[in-house]
């Protein structure tokens, strides 16, 4: 794979790609960014639904009601966030759920609002449950108790806290408890983004990062971006590294075919741990079911990084089915790897007993 490229090479492109993840990556990240509603790409319904909400709101002069964005990472509900504040010309302060871990922590937060203000908590589903319970008050009645001392002798203490907007982020909404959801007055989930919609963000990324692109070479890269912005501009900055590199500093459909076999992207988007998954699971497991446990130890990763990294995308492709009594590979796992389905294995559709490997 890295023929093309020799030792020093090699090294050197790969250096350059550190010293910039170190430095200003998210730097980098943060001025891709869209600022309006007008400049973001896809997400057509979410937009035309959040952008009555805040038309309405700046009609009344009122801030606008709460806003919860769901779906996966890397597709925009931190920029929604900063949208929604910047449109309503309101400071934004960002926490997060397990920064949260005490009802004081909250109170403390909620205590330096001014009017109108919005307040972004991503990953509000980590929130403890006695800074969610005190949410609920705030949300509702713009008022929180402080409670002062314990025992018998603690004291609640009123505190009024002027109206503001709180937009919350989650990856997964089925966590939230009911009575939170239902205190925030408009819902959205964040949808996967089609192809053409991720090569109209990744030719506005290129033009603000000053990299010449040709069509073929966005397409190329928008097509192994597993439907999500993030992958997409680091993708882009990444390709970009190589064509500084290796090539003459024009990204065609040539050099991002190389530098993405160089960064283990292939061709439908899968990494490496993708790819460890599933070859673990075809060859060395006989295509399953196998715990993800026992997948986790496999490939030499932590089960969480295998649950929420490499399984919700082998899953929306098809390469990997969940069970009862275990993860099995399908068919379209063992075409992708070149192999074929052994008769009787699990991963063929005519069935067949399979072992069950410990969850």
């Amino acid at each position: 794979m890295m023929d093309h490229l020799d030792a020093a090479e090699e090294a050197h492109l790969r250096n350059l790609t550190a010293a910039e993840a170190e430095g200003d990556e998210r730097a980098v990240e943060a001025a891709l960014r869209p600022r309006t509603l007008d400049e973001v790409v896809g997400q057509q319904r979410v937009r035309a639904q959040l952008g009555l909400v805040l038309e309405a709101a700046r009609q009344r002069q009122r801030p606008p009601d709460h806003v919860l964005l769901s779906g996966p990472p890397g597709l925009g509900k931190t920029t929604l966030a900063m949208i929604i504040a910047a449109e309503m010309s309101a400071p934004l302060r960002l926490t997060s759920g397990p920064a949260i871990t005490h009802a004081g922590d909250l109170a403390a937060i909620l205590s330096g609002m001014n009017d109108g203000d919005v307040l972004f908590v991503d990953e509000i589903h980590r929130m403890s449950r006695p800074a969610e319970e005190m949410l609920y008050m705030a949300m509702e009645d713009f008022r929180v108790d402080v409670v002062i001392g314990k025992g018998p002798g603690a004291t609640a203490i009123p505190l009024e806290i002027p109206p503001f907007t709180l937009v919350g982020a989650t990856t997964r909404a089925g966590l939230l408890p009911g009575p939170l959801r239902d205190r925030f007055g408009f819902t959205a989930h964040l949808e996967f983004y089609a192809p053409d919609e991720l090569d109209q963000i990744v030719h506005r990324s290129a033009g603000l990062l000053d990299v010449d692109v040709t069509g073929e070479g966005a397409a190329e890269i928008a097509s192994r971006s597993r439907g999500t912005p993030r992958i997409a501009n680091r993708l882009l900055r990444r390709v970009r590294d190589y064509a500084q590199v290796r090539a003459d500093g024009v990204v065609t459909i040539d050099v991002s075919r190389r530098a993405l076999e160089l960064y283990e992207v292939d061709e439908s988007g899968l990494d490496r741990l993708d790819l460890g998954v599933l070859d673990v699971l075809c060859r060395r497991f006989g295509g399953g079911p196998v715990g993800i446990s026992t997948l986790a130890v496999a490939v030499g990763e932590e089960r969480e990084t295998v649950e929420e990294v490499a399984e919700p995308f082998l899953v929306r492709m098809g390469l990997l089915a969940r069970t009862p009594r275990g993860r099995v590979a399908t068919p379209a796992a063992w075409a992708h790897l070149g192999l074929g389905v052994p008769a009787g294995q699990p991963g063929n559709p005519f069935g067949g007993d399979a072992p069950l490997f410990d969850e």
